[in-house]
């Protein structure tokens, strides 16, 4: 256990807002007296899902447009979990949504975090087995391509120049110790 004393928050502002992001500059004082102001993401307070679908030994990927990075990235679905709804819940939504299969089995891997100095968004990683076709209407503005990958090449991944998101290769170790754990890898 660490023995670090947690900075005292002096104040909250917004100082930018859009449809999706609220920003807020945060006034700390550290215990030792130094005082920064950091800036952050506020947090909308709803955690987010990111679905490994396993079947016939591949893993199903899709590809979707990242305006972030203005391409096409090659990662596993994922979505946000909307008020109500459990982990596999919204799993086997954006799973419908985004590939066209539901799931009878999940498995939940990992809680991880994107960029804690800015965000507290956290995404729960899940594997889906047990696949039927069954698909619902999302909001994506174009169909999603699927791309089925070998378990027997889950690294090959990491030379796919369109896989290079980080939650996706976090996603990626975590199926294959778990795969490994099952003999199946």
């Amino acid at each position: 256990m660490h023995n670090l004393k947690k900075p005292k928050i002096l104040h909250v502002e917004t100082v930018a807002r859009s449809r999706l992001f609220n920003v807020e500059a945060v006034d700390l004082e550290f215990s030792n007296g130094e005082r920064r102001v950091y800036e952050r993401m506020r947090s909308s307070g709803r955690e987010a899902v990111m679905i490994i679908p396993v079947v016939d030994n591949q893993l199903i990927l899709i590809r979707e447009y990242a305006v972030g990075t203005e391409s096409y990235e090659l990662g596993f679905a994922k979505g946000l979990i909307d008020p109500g709804e459990t982990v596999n819940e919204a799993a086997n939504r954006e799973l419908k949504e985004e590939v066209g299969f539901g799931a009878e089995k999940f498995t939940f891997l990992k809680k991880v975090g994107m960029a804690p100095s800015y965000f507290s968004s956290l995404m729960n990683i899940v594997v889906a087995e047990e696949l039927y076709p069954e698909s619902l209407q999302g909001d994506e503005p174009e169909p999603l391509a699927q791309v089925r990958w070998p378990v027997d090449n889950l690294l090959g991944l990491l030379n796919e120049t369109d896989f290079n998101e980080a939650r996706n290769i976090s996603a990626l170790f975590l199926v294959r110790e778990w795969l490994k754990a099952q003999g199946r890898a």
